[in-house]
């Protein structure tokens, strides 16, 4: 479990920018190790880190529809946006018809308000879309969890630990991988 920080890109290598995996490169299997899914270069939170590519390419792959949950801040009051209608249908972008999503209105003002919004896709900047589309461009964005998986309140910004055995279990039974 990783708490990515602003600056850096979610891959294993670029020549332009750094990359999640400069917080690795003491650890012995580093080589092996890679991110599962992808946070933007501004996003924070929430990144596994792993070795395992069975339980990466699951858990990144659509087919599976992982949530991830976002706390983000946006621009403007969202008190108006009736977010229930999107649970069943989803929201028409320029482009691409999304899926379900649901939003927790966490506080409004005029200048901003705090949501979680959580989706099952992995979609480029699917989050910063739909909230653009709605009329309220992000401005801060965390991913805070990944299926059952909560990113630890313990870790600061740019920390890591390893997953409990629990932990792995869990997130190996939302993809049929359960070991005995």
């Amino acid at each position: 479990m990783f708490n990515k920080p602003s600056g850096y890109i979610t891959a294993t290598e670029d020549k332009d920018y750094p990359t999640v995996m400069e917080f690795f490169q003491e650890i012995p299997v580093y080589k092996r190790l890679f991110p599962i899914g992808r946070l933007d270069i501004d996003t924070e939170g929430l990144l596994i880190i792993t070795d395992d590519g069975q339980l990466g390419h699951r858990l990144a792959h659509p087919k599976w529809e992982i949530e991830k949950e976002y706390y983000a801040i946006v621009k403007g009051d969202v008190s108006d946006i009736d977010f229930s209608k999107y649970k069943k249908s989803g929201i028409k972008l320029k482009d691409y018809q999304t899926k379900p999503f649901k939003v927790k209105v966490i506080s409004t003002s005029p200048e901003k308000s705090e949501i979680l919004i959580t989706v099952k896709e992995g979609k480029y900047h699917i989050v910063k879309r739909i909230m653009e589309a709605l009329g309220h461009p992000v401005l801060y964005l965390k991913r805070v969890r990944i299926g059952n998986l909560k990113l630890d309140p313990q870790l600061k910004e740019g920390e890591f630990r390893e997953l409990t055995s629990e932990e792995i279990k869990n997130l190996k039974r939302l993809v049929n991988l359960e070991e005995d």
